[in-house]
């Protein structure tokens, strides 16, 4: 499996990704910067504008990590997998003397691993460029966590974990409609879903709905996986 992960990163040209992953995680850090220290999450008259409960620094850090690392995810996962049989390059890989399930495994698991490492390595630097300011400078959010704390990277690791994942609900969607523009429209439902507010009630702050959209995300990845041997191409 770990050979036709490598595989599949060399075959995509991974050093692409790896390039505007890199490009992402500056823009998001400058932009999460401005936010905290240069004011522009601020009224005129000095105060913040955030609604209640999103005056922590988190809020908007995990808002847009997770909103730009979702869309990356199922752009990736529309070119490694959608394209392919679009394009019929996997009438190639599927004559290869391996089963079908396994090489589509692998393209989904190169995709997910590089985007939850480049997630988790986005926020970290973020944190920690934050951490950095709030030490010279008075930032417009309050700091709400501890980067000495275990609890804080477990935290970070799964919830990057489910942003990644919720990209198979986007691909078994652009499966299905064999439609790379279906994966990346979907991401952005998804978004909507996880992000909305109804009132005073927000989706973003609720652990139910991001549970069993990964229970979902799971649970489509494995049927994806399943149907290899039978889809026809």
């Amino acid at each position: 499996m770990i050979k036709l992960i490598k595989l599949e990163w060399k075959k995509n040209n991974i050093g692409k990704y790896a390039r505007n992953a890199v490009i992402l995680a500056a823009a998001l850090c400058l932009f999460i910067y401005a936010l905290a220290f240069l004011g522009i999450a601020q009224d005129p008259d000095g105060t913040l504008d955030a609604v209640e409960g999103t005056d922590v620094i988190s809020a908007p850090l995990e808002l847009f990590c997770g909103i730009s690392f979702l869309i990356f995810t199922s752009t990736m996962l529309a070119s490694f997998v959608v394209s392919a049989y679009k394009n019929k390059t996997m009438n190639l890989m599927f004559s290869y003397p391996v089963k079908r399930r396994k090489i589509l495994a692998a393209q989904m698991m190169a995709v997910w691993i590089f985007n939850f490492i480049a997630l988790a390595l986005t926020k970290l630097l973020i944190y920690t460029c934050v951490y950095a300011g709030s030490r010279r400078m008075s930032p417009a959010f309050a700091i709400d966590f501890d980067l000495g704390s275990l609890a804080f990277y477990i935290q970070l690791l799964l919830k990057s974990a489910v942003t990644v994942s919720m990209g198979f609900i986007a691909l078994f969607v652009g499966m299905a409609m064999k439609s790379s523009k279906a994966t990346i429209i979907t991401s952005f439902i998804l978004i909507f879903l996880t992000q909305a507010n109804i009132g005073d009630f927000s989706f973003g702050k609720n652990l139910v709905l991001p549970s069993l959209l990964t229970g979902v995300s799971l649970l489509l990845a494995a049927l994806t996986i399943w149907q290899a041997e039978t889809k026809d191409l």
